[in-house]
């Protein structure tokens, strides 16, 4: 009956049976892993309401702290990638969750601004890595027809957090004096927990390839080994990229700038949302759940997209099409003003909703176009460098928001980011080594 079904829907039983293994072993892994990194990316900010008075921050001072885990992440992201290429995912993603999670539970002893730079400088050296090594580990175990909906499973875990994290964290604000700390103090120490204990997780239960799979038999193995190494004779007959290469492609640099245009939007939103929520007249009470409501519906999107993108083939207009609708959600939030606080709540849902699906389909370009060690190098660079949106984007607005004291203006620059990532896309458009090896689709 089951092997009759595959056979009508032009999937083999094996392959569905070796996907579905792999999936349900692998994934839960690496997104309960990313979960941690954004919760613990998140956090700040939900603690800048109370923890910018206290130390007395401005809103450019915690902007550029904020940011600045990026420059620390920029620094690091190569070395960590080539590092996990050459020796492994298993080690090299446990240390970074184990060390990630001890320095941002330092963040609740920072003391003054330069305190906060340093500890948020360290973050990002600490995660550095961790996002393009996913990425690449995907490289190593699915199929392209799977890749794309794999990340929008592992990328829906940023979304869960987001959703989860802010009235966690609301509630944690709650223990305010006890031991003598503030509750800001309580919701970094508690919210780092959980990356330490993934790390030791990851280092017993993760599986660095195939070939060391023990829960594959050698059939299975051998239908995946075959399948991947096709793929990547398909795209290496199209062009086969060195490392060096890699580093110098234009392709690779353009998006590289989509990627840094669609950080700017997502992080300046990220870690500014529950200001600009307040801003709209919520009450502090119900600041965590408002502010988390435009990460549930990204969930479902994301996932759809993902599988929308994998079933079609098409990745260009999934991605430029995801740019624009954020782009155009900012600018609408803009126009309609704080005095239409629902209307304006969702615009920024759709600005939001579109920013998250962004990544889970945008992976799969550069995922196509480099193999080897060539995809851990260019991988990495667009990731890197392209992350450094995520200080751009919170500084500018909180630069912005300083000067003119209102937050339209520095929304209409999220929202230009969103558009120059749009249009990079568009420029490096579809490319023969995007399909994969013909299949019958399900």
């Amino acid at each position: 009956m089951n092997t009759r079904a595959a056979t009508l829907d032009g999937i083999e039983p094996i392959e569905r049976q070796v996907i579905r293994r792999i999936a349900w072993r692998l994934m839960p892994l690496l997104a309960l892993g990313y979960f941690c990194a954004y919760l613990d990316r998140a956090n700040v900010g939900m603690a800048a309401p109370t923890m910018s008075p206290d130390l007395g921050f401005s809103n450019a001072v915690f902007g550029f702290g904020a940011g600045l885990f990026f420059f620390g992440y920029c620094l690091a992201e190569i070395p960590s990638n080539l590092i996990l290429d050459r020796y492994g995912a298993r080690r090299w993603i446990a240390r970074i969750l184990v060390s990630w999670g001890i320095v941002s539970g330092l963040t609740a002893f920072v003391w003054d601004d330069w305190s906060f730079y340093i500890v948020r400088f360290l973050l990002g050296l600490a995660e550095a890595g961790f996002y393009p090594g996913v990425v690449l580990y995907l490289i190593w175990w699915f199929p392209s027809h799977y890749r794309t909906r794999m990340m929008a499973i592992f990328q829906s875990a940023s979304v869960v957090s987001l959703f989860v994290g802010p009235p966690v964290s609301g509630l944690l604000l709650y223990l305010h004096g006890l031991l003598g700390l503030r509750g800001w103090q309580w919701l970094y120490i508690a919210e780092a927990l959980p990356a330490v204990v993934m790390g030791f997780v990851v280092w017993y239960l993760l599986t660095d390839r195939p070939g060391d799979a023990t829960w594959l038999d050698a059939e299975q193995k051998q239908w995946l080994n075959q399948r991947l190494a096709a793929e990547r004779a398909q795209r290496e007959a199209v062009r086969k990229y060195s490392l060096a290469e890699s580093f110098t492609s234009g392709k690779v640099w353009l998006l590289t700038v989509a990627h840094f245009g669609y950080a700017s939007a997502g992080y300046g939103l990220t870690f500014f949302m529950p200001l600009i929520v307040k801003g709209l007249g919520v009450s502090s009470d119900l600041l965590g759940v408002v502010s988390a409501a435009p990460y549930l519906c990204s969930f479902v999107v994301m996932i759809w997209l993902g599988w929308h993108s994998d079933r079609t083939g098409e990745r260009t207009w999934h991605v430029a099409g995801t740019c624009l609708a954020c782009a155009v959600g900012l600018a609408a939030g803009v126009f309609i003003g704080t005095g239409h606080p629902v209307v304006s709540m969702l615009a920024l849902t759709l600005a939001v909703v579109a920013q998250q699906s962004i990544a889970a389909i945008f992976w799969s370009i550069p995922s196509a176009l480099l193999t080897g060690s060539a995809a851990a190098g260019g991988i990495a660079v667009i990731n890197a460098v392209g992350n450094l949106g995520g200080w751009y984007g919170p500084t500018l607005y909180g630069l912005v928001k300083d000067a003119t004291g209102s937050t339209n203006l520095g929304l209409l620059c999220l929202a230009a980011g969103a558009v120059v990532a749009a249009v990079c896309v568009i420029i490096v458009g579809h490319d023969p080594r995007q399909e994969p090896v013909p299949t019958r689709r399900p």
